[in-house]
């Protein structure tokens, strides 16, 4: 059975894998940065949508509301910049929103996702929560491909012994 590298491998066309990756990365870096601005300009409306969830005490929403958006934009920044750090957190960061929208989901809650700010026009435009899991979704699969391409580059790289 072959095995999944060998499925695709590198060198078939490393320029249009390299692109796919690009603009993957680019792509999710440019949607985090988005997200971030609008909480930054409206701490206290970003505060009270984390609230409206009714997940953290509410000793920790304020915090949140403040580490956030910044922890958005390094960590935009780093996929951007390709750093695995970058990468690793903004799929981790995923990961967490997605627990959080489906427990939201499933409580049955109707608020703002607050993915892009307070009053977030997703949620008025595609019913906030559901949709926002879905692009949460979306994305993860993307930095997938992303992650797979970093390994083939290091995997080549080890084979061809540089």
């Amino acid at each position: 059975m072959p095995s999944f590298s060998s499925l695709m491998p590198l060198d078939l066309d490393r320029g249009k894998l390299l692109l796919i990756d690009r603009i993957i990365r680019w792509s999710v870096a440019l949607v985090f940065v988005v997200a971030a601005v609008p909480k930054l300009l409206d701490i206290d409306g970003f505060a009270a949508t984390i609230h409206a969830y009714g997940m953290l005490p509410r000793p920790l929403v304020a915090p949140m509301a403040l580490l956030l958006p910044p922890l958005e934009l390094i960590l935009a920044f780093g996929l951007v910049t390709r750093r695995l750090w970058g990468e690793i957190g903004i799929t981790v960061m995923l990961a967490l929103f997605i627990a959080v929208l489906g427990a939201a989901i499933s409580a049955g809650l109707d608020i703002d996702c607050g993915c892009f700010g307070p009053e977030d026009p997703e949620h008025v435009a595609f019913s906030g929560l559901r949709s926002a899991l879905v692009r949460d979704l979306v994305m993860v699969a993307a930095l997938a491909y992303s992650f797979w391409y970093r390994w083939q580059c290091r995997r080549q790289t080890q084979q061809q012994g540089v």
